[in-house]
């Protein structure tokens, strides 16, 4: 199989930018012309993934099938997890896929490519911490869809405990950690208005960030008031607490040992180690060195998002955020498509801080608008932030979707609110 553009990683970045040049190209030309390769079969947008784990989020509602995203934006899809990437040869193969007995279903795949674009994102960094690979992660929907198993299984097992507690750490004081804090209080919650006095079971979320705040990438605005909105529902924010070890019921931190029926870890954030086999330059975290173009090491192949390290000011690096992501996917829409017409971008790709927003549960959020354009001291909060952080959602499914797609798409969400609840219990 050979195609003028390959994008490997179906993420924010990766399906915005396939869906942008499928539409520019145009019906079955694009088609023809543009691959998107994922590992998964259908696409969740990653900053949900806590609200699946929670499960206040129904992952076979919310997620989206890549064939059909495919057909309906001019691109062809193929389902794979990356086995090789040869920059030099603008080859790539793709690993067999086998079924639960280990047949193979799908041989081992070649794709070779004119230009290629890698956005395969991220995980988590465990820090070389002994046991961390206990605890669960929330890197990828099946991660959070085996979290919330666990969930439904610890809430059953309080429910009838002698002591009616159960425990809950978390690693990791970052957007994540403090989000699945607030949505796991919230599903809680739900949960206990279905169930009779006697069953009712007390809910014990600790977060623990070694750092001296927690939201440490944020201004220390909105660390102040999610620290203040978490401890009023109840949460223990327990910072400048490095975690030295994890066993499978508790955490061994500089403060203390921290017993927990679920462990979850939501700390730093790495790139994969395979990288290193690709060819091209990466750095100490295992992200792709891009120039400022968000050209690699090796020409025609460029990378975006998580899995990029892509400067910014002052030398620092564009933020791991799914704003910059959505920034790098219109930069390269131009970019490949002045390529595919014998002609080139001069201008350098400029990411814009458009500011940070944490959701605190139902009906509470804060965050900094407009970072990069009216200052850090836009400040919201509430109500407000939460409907601001929605259409945040809203507006990478209207990227992908469209507008009247969009809307349909949330008025059923809503209305299956309505019908069975917030909280999913199967």
């Amino acid at each position: 199989m050979h195609y003028d553009i390959v994008i490997v990683g179906g993420g924010a970045g990766g399906l915005e930018l396939a869906s942008r040049l499928g539409r520019r190209l145009g019906g079955r030309h694009g088609k023809r012309r543009v691959l998107l390769i994922d590992r998964s079969s259908f696409h969740i947008w990653k900053p949900t993934l806590h609200e699946v784990a929670a499960g206040t989020l129904d992952v076979h509602q919310e997620g989206i099938s890549y064939s059909i995203l495919g057909r309906s934006n001019g691109f062809n899809f193929l389902l794979g997890d990356l086995a090789t990437f040869d920059p030099v040869a603008k080859r790539l193969t793709l690993k067999a896929i086998t079924g639960e007995d280990g047949q193979v279903l799908v041989p081992e795949r070649a794709v070779s490519f004119t230009f290629g674009v890698l956005a395969i994102g991220s995980g988590s960094n465990l820090f070389g911490t002994p046991g961390a690979e206990q605890a669960h992660l929330l890197e990828r929907t099946e991660d959070a869809e085996a979290f919330h198993a666990r969930l439904l299984a610890a809430f059953t097992k309080a429910s009838f405990a002698e002591d009616r507690i159960m425990r809950v750490a978390i690693v990791g004081g970052g957007a994540t950690g403090v989000e699945l804090a607030a949505e796991l209080i919230e599903a809680h919650r739900e949960l206990l208005g279905s169930l009779g006095d006697e069953q009712r079971f007390r809910l014990d979320i600790a977060v623990v960030e070694a750092a001296p705040r927690i939201l440490n990438g944020l201004p220390a605005k909105i660390a102040e008031k999610a620290t203040l909105a978490l401890e009023r529902k109840g949460v223990a924010v327990k910072t400048g607490a490095k975690v030295l070890a994890v066993h499978p019921d508790r955490l061994e931190t500089s403060q203390g040992v921290l017993r927990a029926d679920l462990i979850v870890w939501a700390a730093g954030i790495k790139a994969a180690e395979g990288n290193k086999a690709f060819g091209l330059d990466i750095n100490a975290g295992n992200q792709f060195v891009v120039n400022e173009r968000l050209e690699t090491s090796s020409p025609d192949v460029w990378a975006l998002g998580d899995c990029a390290a892509a400067p910014w000011k002052d030398g620092k690096l564009v933020p791991a955020r799914a704003q910059a992501a959505h920034q790098q996917a219109s930069y390269l829409e131009r970019v490949l498509v002045a390529r595919l017409n014998q002609g080139r971008v001069a201008a350098p790709f400029v990411y814009r801080d458009f500011g940070s927003l944490v959701s605190l549960g139902d009906h509470k959020g804060v965050g900094a608008l407009m970072g990069g354009l009216g200052g850090p001291n836009f400040f919201i909060e509430g109500l407000l932030a939460k409907w601001a952080y929605m259409s945040l959602h809203l507006d990478h499914h209207r990227a992908i979707l469209g507008v009247w797609r969009t809307a349909t798409l949330a008025l059923a969400r809503l209305l299956q609110e309505r019908v069975s609840g917030r909280l999913k219990l199967h």
